[in-house]
């Protein structure tokens, strides 16, 4: 075994400070924790920095949950896990040093999902996530995805989860872009047919329950204090890619002048490289 040197332990030393206290100062907001978690694993995919953390602090019940959605992320990046059940076993001892935190649970859902996990299983996982946030905004994407017709369920078990989370969502809630989402999903669904089907997608978007969650979306989230979760900038990204999607260019360009610089990677990637679609797009609304 090959140690490390001296100088680049103690570069790790302190990253892996810098990360503890990110996420610990996000207390017991499950929501802002989630989204840090998130990001920072996407960040040490190809480091060490996850499993050092959890080696030094086995008990650690970030390290652990770290390590897991680093693993996750890795498995997303290369479409298979190499060892799933080691990632829910991080998550399981996580959830007992901290049985309030939603955050283990989800990063277990998300493995089953991605493993096509039995639909009992993944429903016994998703209560002890909404039993600890009821609004969840990873864990209702995740479901809504393992749900679909690509995965394990179909276009009507979609859009009744949909109907459902959204007859007692708070207006403030960080999964209010669950309905746009799976909108998107759909009209890639029906894009991806081809045919005339294909040819006539954009018409789907001006069906009148599409046009109202568009017009609410961009009535609610523009206005002043309208989205205030973590995530907000990628529903903002989704709300824009959907306006022109559905070619409402002068309202796609109010968007983007509060998205800024800030591309996400979906859904601009269903169409190609995402920063280059997202620039395409926002100079096409521009022009208007």
């Amino acid at each position: 075994m090959i140690n490390s040197p001296p100088a680049l332990e103690g570069v790790m030393d302190i990253q892996i400070e810098l990360i503890r206290h990110v996420i610990e100062e996000t207390g017991s907001d499950w929501d802002r924790r989630a989204h840090r978690f998130a990001v920072l694993a996407e960040s040490a995919i190809h480091s060490g920095l996850a499993r050092a953390w959890r080696t030094s602090r086995p008990r650690s019940p970030d390290a652990l949950v770290f390590e897991a959605w680093v693993e996750l992320a890795r498995a997303q990046l290369a479409g298979r896990f190499r060892d799933p059940r080691a990632v829910i076993d991080n998550c399981y001892r996580a959830a007992a040093l901290r049985p309030e935190d939603p955050t283990p649970w989800v990063v277990t859902l998300s493995v089953l999902r991605s493993t096509r996990g039995p639909y009992n299983n993944v429903l016994s996982i998703w209560h002890e996530v909404v039993s600890r946030d009821a609004w969840h905004r990873e864990a209702h994407l995740q479901m809504l995805r393992y749900l679909s017709p690509e995965e394990c369920g179909s276009q009507s078990r979609t859009l009744d989860f949909v109907d459902s989370a959204h007859a007692a969502m708070p207006l403030n809630a960080p999964t209010v872009a669950l309905e746009l989402t799976a909108t998107v999903d759909q009209h890639h669904r029906i894009v991806a047919r081809g045919g005339i089907d294909a040819l006539l997608a954009r018409q789907h978007l001006a069906y009148p329950r599409t046009a109202e969650l568009l017009n609410r979306s961009l009535r609610e989230w523009t206005s002043p204090g309208g989205l205030t979760h973590s995530a907000a900038l990628a529903d903002l990204n989704t709300l824009s890619y959907l306006l022109m999607q559905a070619n409402r260019l002068r309202d796609a360009r109010n968007v983007f002048d509060l998205i800024g610089e800030t591309v996400t990677p979906w859904p601009w990637k269903l169409e190609g490289d995402p920063v280059e679609v997202f620039i395409h797009k926002q100079e096409q609304a521009t022009r208007t």
